[in-house]
């Protein structure tokens, strides 16, 4: 893996633990009430599921990119 995709995955790591972190305090107050909590949760999920399909995206392009390169330089 480069050092771009070493930086990018840091990058997408820690948003991932910052909605979390900022996802912490605001579960007491969301358990009061169901649909506030299921929104919470979800947003949550889908966060940091969107960071993950990111992440997994890039990856598939780097690969992509090195596969061309190779049979270039063949």
């Amino acid at each position: 893996m480069n050092r771009v995709s070493r930086w990018k995955g840091w990058g997408y790591l820690t948003s991932i633990v910052s909605v979390i972190l900022l996802a912490v305090p605001g579960f007491s107050s969301a358990m009061r009430s169901w649909p506030m909590f299921a929104a919470m949760v979800l947003g949550c999920i889908t966060s940091i599921g969107g960071m993950a399909m990111r992440w997994h995206s890039h990856r598939l392009e780097m690969r992509e990119k090195e596969r061309r390169g190779g049979r270039r330089g063949a």
